[in-house]
């Protein structure tokens, strides 16, 4: 495997696990596959493995934190704070407060069983905080040794010069893939500029951008797709044209569409590191072997070409969710 360096110097393999659909949002889970899929993970050279404490809430960092036990050296450790859940599950909010910093650390690294995280990220910005105040609790947990790396998600470019200013970003996690090309519009130039790696996390466009028809919507009320304006009613059979012009591309080459989107967002640059979720081996292996895929520069524009940013139809949440709040 690949190995690819965020910002600071911190070094990842070119590919990393998502761990949310492990727990939630994707839905019935089965903690023994997937901890089985972690492990052979880190076997296949996949070291970087992402979670956070909303998912679940809580029980994806004790799943992880289980599955690496044994394994801690071998793996880049990634969790994120700001999304307030209760233990019942419901939602309380963006927070950004100094207090709930420090408090939200010390019990990821419980539920975790860790010493410190490799790289904790603010999951959404709380609008209602000074970014100064919440990254000057960051900078105090990389100073206690809580944390090693600060990185932060869905951020606009102004809020990542103003958190870089009070410490160094090593990434930015944002939504990025072939349907999703929103960080082109000057984030990624700023986390270039500011020498900050870029972390794309549903870079198969949550399970559309496959050759899988049924993962592209859900009945399953527990599985979040089956509300997102992507996949439902007109919008999702305007997206699935636009899956089906890559069905075609990939055929043609011998590979799967979900091989050919990694593969796009793995030619963005050496610094953009995609993390696909799966909480299942055989689709592990399939996104793994992308990273095998060399895609040239007119490989990219026919792709891009199949998939014109303007064509895709919907919203990328549900105007209620969670992922509408970024900074």
């Amino acid at each position: 495997m690949e190995r690819r360096k965020l910002g600071q110097g911190l070094e990842v393999s070119a590919q990393g696990l998502g761990c949310m659909g492990m727990s939630e949002f994707y839905g019935a889970g089965d903690d023994f596959e997937s901890i089985a899929t972690i492990h052979e993970a880190i076997d296949l050279g996949v070291n970087f493995l992402d979670t956070a404490d909303m998912y679940g809430p809580f029980k994806n960092e004790i799943l992880v934190g289980s599955a690496i036990k044994s394994r801690r050296s071998d793996v880049v450790l990634a969790t994120k704070f700001g999304n307030e859940r209760g233990e019942d599950g419901s939602y309380k909010g963006v927070n950004g407060k100094p207090d709930y910093v420090l408090a939200a650390c010390d019990n990821s690294l419980r539920r975790l069983g860790v010493d410190v995280i490799d790289l904790y990220y603010q999951h959404r910005v709380d609008r209602t905080v000074p970014i100064e105040e919440t990254w000057g609790a960051l900078k105090s947990l990389v100073d206690a040794g809580k944390v090693r790396y600060l990185g932060i998600s869905e951020a606009s470019s102004a809020t990542i010069e103003r958190a870089h200013a009070v410490h160094p970003v090593t990434a930015l996690q944002s939504e990025y893939s072939l349907w999703t090309r929103d960080p082109e519009d000057g984030v990624l130039d700023t986390c270039r500029r500011l020498g900050i790696g870029f972390v794309a996390y549903s870079p198969l466009g949550r399970g559309f951008l496959t050759s899988e028809a049924s993962n592209r919507a859900s009945e399953d009320p527990t599985d979040f797709r089956s509300v997102n304006p992507r996949f439902i009613g007109e919008a999702g059979e305007k997206n699935l044209a636009l899956v089906n012009n890559l069905e075609r591309i990939a055929n043609e080459k011998g590979v799967s569409v979900a091989q050919l989107s990694l593969a796009w967002v793995l030619s963005r640059g050496k610094d953009v590191v995609p993390i696909p979720g799966t909480k299942r081996r055989k689709w592990l292996r399939e996104n793994v072997a992308a990273g095998d895929i060399h895609l040239s520069d007119d490989d990219c524009a026919q792709l891009e070409a199949a998939v014109p940013r303007e064509a895709v139809a919907g919203d990328r949440y549900h105007e209620r969710s969670m992922g509408t709040l970024n900074g």
